[in-house]
Formats: structure tokens, C-alpha cells, sequence
């Protein structure tokens, strides 16, 4: 079972360990491949695998609002850690603290003193410490100092695309999904727990699922085909909107998922939402009554979409 920590202050006798740092958001094929050369070396060396990551993402911390969108939150990338059989997560809150921290004590003292580090595993562009003055050369440096092994993992590449959180992202902007699965090594998916709404979507005759959108950016806006996982063992086909409801004069940003064939309640339930297709962007109606019939017409394409299939 995956052990996971949270905070520095509840670090104590941490064994020796092999580690990998990082935001590690989206978990795509890049973060993969180290992944998956951190538990190499963690089976070859008899050593807990350690991935030390960071709430919130340290550009989140010094700007929330132009911070890129999180391709995935944290509950999601832990259940993916742990299918990867990563042995423990340290889960550092980055503060003023951290974020003044130089890179020279991040190593000497958090690393090294606390954490107990044998191996470290990161990319070769991996920046940390205050004002990210840490580099590769630094580290290779300190690992010399205090004798632990130092492996930096080489850019990953996708039919000659380096592949990025940022490069997700700007697929997803797209409604680029195929090329989205091929870099992630699975289908985009938002997870979230059924909360209650307005019962608008019951108004218009197609109730939908919501799930709240509580990041300040997020990485789709619009009207999708999806499917929908986590309900029993079946799946469920669907339309599904990320946006604001501007006909309602909507503020808050949420998640509506119209689950066709489906008429249960389930408040409270965790949901898993794959998307498939963009439909079209969010829009302005001038009556709720065109808002409906461009449901209408929404689920129709849904359905044409996976009678397709």
C-alpha cells in the first residue's frame, strides 16, 4: 500500500530511499518514463521509490491566476502513483517558506537530512530553490558532496514532439483527444464527486450529473462527448458542459454531465469523465428555451458520434 506524506513537519526516520521530484501534472508519457526508471532502480536497489511533489504547484503559489490549468487534481495523480506501484509520495506544501528556501539547503537539509536520499532521479531541465537557481549541474555537484546517485533522465519525445504538461494543454484547447490519449497513454479524464445543482438540466428534461470545478484555470470549456466510468461496472455514454451557464448568469465554473440512459441518484458518488469529442464552445443564448434546443442538438451529435463507433 502507497504511504502518503504530507508536509515536511510529518517527515520522521524516513528510510533511505530512492527519489524523483516534480508537479508531475497530468502524468504523461515523459513523467512515465521516469516513473517507471525510478522503480528500476527502486527494485534494484531494495529501495522505497519516493516521488516528492508540491501543493499547490509553485506557479500557482506566486500567481493562482495565470497559473497554467492542472490537467489533473490531486486525489487523481495519487491513484495513478500508487497503479504505478510508487512506494511513497511526499506531498510538500509550497509556502513563503519552501519558495525562499535556497537550493543548496532544499538538497542539504530536506533531501538529505530528512528524506535520506540514495538516488535522485529528474529530467535534465529540472529547475528548484529560490528564484530557481538550482540546475542539473548543481545537483551533480552535491551529489558528489554527500554521496548520494544522481540519474537525469533525458527530454522524452512523441513522433518528434517533447512531449509537456504544456503540450497536453494545448491539445486539449483544441479538442484534440486522440493525440491527447497518445501522450497521456490514456484517455483524458476529469474525476470528481457528484455534488447537487440547480436542477436546471431537469428543467430542460436532460438532468445531468455535476461535479464542482474548484481550480481557479481550467483545461477545457465548452460542450463534449464523453463517457463516463465509476457508476457500476458498465459505462455511460454522454454530452457534457465546462463552463459557467451564462444564460443563468452563472459565476461559479462546473462540470454537467447529461448520462444517457441513466436515471439514478447519485449524490456523493466519485465519477470518472472521459472526453472524446468537442462539440463547440460554451455560447450566449437569449432565452432558456434555445438553450434547449441546442441541447437538443448536442445530445443528437453525442449519439450520432457513438453509433460510429
Amino acid at each position: 500500500m502507497m504511504k502518503v506524506i504530507r508536509d515536511i513537519s510529518n517527515i520522521k526516520n524516513h528510510p533511505e530511499c530512492v527519489v524523483s521530484i516534480g508537479n508531475y501534472d497530468g502524468l504523461h508519457l515523459g513523467h512515465q518514463s521516469i516513473i517507471s526508471e525510478l522503480i528500476e532502480y527502486s527494485t534494484a536497489t531494495g529501495l522505497p521509490g519516493v516521488v516528492i511533489t508540491f501543493e499547490p504547484y509553485p506557479m500557482e503559489y506566486f500567481s493562482s491566476k495565470t497559473a497554467p490549468a492542472r490537467l489533473t487534481d490531486f486525489r487523481q495523480k495519487i491513484e495513478m502513483f500508487d497503479a504505478m506501484q510508487v512506494d511513497h509520495i511526499i506531498c510538500l506544501r509550497f509556502n513563503q517558506s519552501l519558495a525562499s528556501m535556497s537550493a543548496r539547503t532544499f538538497v542539504e537539509e530536506l533531501l538529505v537530512k530528512k528524506i535520506n536520499i540514495r538516488g535522485l532521479i529528474v529530467g535534465n531541465d529540472f529547475r528548484f530553490g529560490n528564484n530557481r537557481e538550482g540546475n542539473i549541474e548543481l545537483l551533480k555537484e552535491m551529489s558528489d558532496k554527500y554521496g548520494f546517485e544522481l540519474i537525469p533522465a533525458d527530454t522524452f519525445h512523441y513522433n518528434g514532439m517533447r512531449v509537456s504538461s504544456s503540450l497536453v494543454r494545448g491539445h486539449l484547447a483544441i479538442g484534440d483527444f486522440d493525440l491527447v490519449k497518445e501522450l497521456l497513454g490514456q484517455a483524458y479524464r476529469i474525476d470528481g464527486t457528484v455534488i447537487h445543482g440547480d436542477k436546471r438540466g431537469r428543467e430542460l428534461g436532460h438532468p445531468t450529473a455535476n461535479i464542482a470545478c474548484n481550480r481557479v484555470n481550467y483545461p477545457l470549456s465548452g460542450v463534449y462527448v464523453v463517457r463516463v466510468h465509476g457508476l457500476n461496472e458498465a459505462v455511460y455514454d454522454g454530452v457534457a458542459n465546462i463552463g459557467t451557464r451564462p444564460v443563468f448568469s452563472g459565476e461559479k465554473r462546473l462540470l454537467e454531465i447529461h448520462i444517457f440512459d441513466f436515471d439514478q441518484e447519485i449524490y456523493g458518488v466519485r465519477i470518472s469523465v472521459e472526453f472524446c469529442k468537442k462539440l463547440r464552445d460554451e455560447q450566449q443564448f437569449h432565452s432558456v428555451e434555445a438553450l434547449g434546443k441546442q441541447i437538443e442538438k448536442d445530445v443528437k451529435k453525442a449519439k450520432d458520434y457513438f453509433a460510429t463507433l
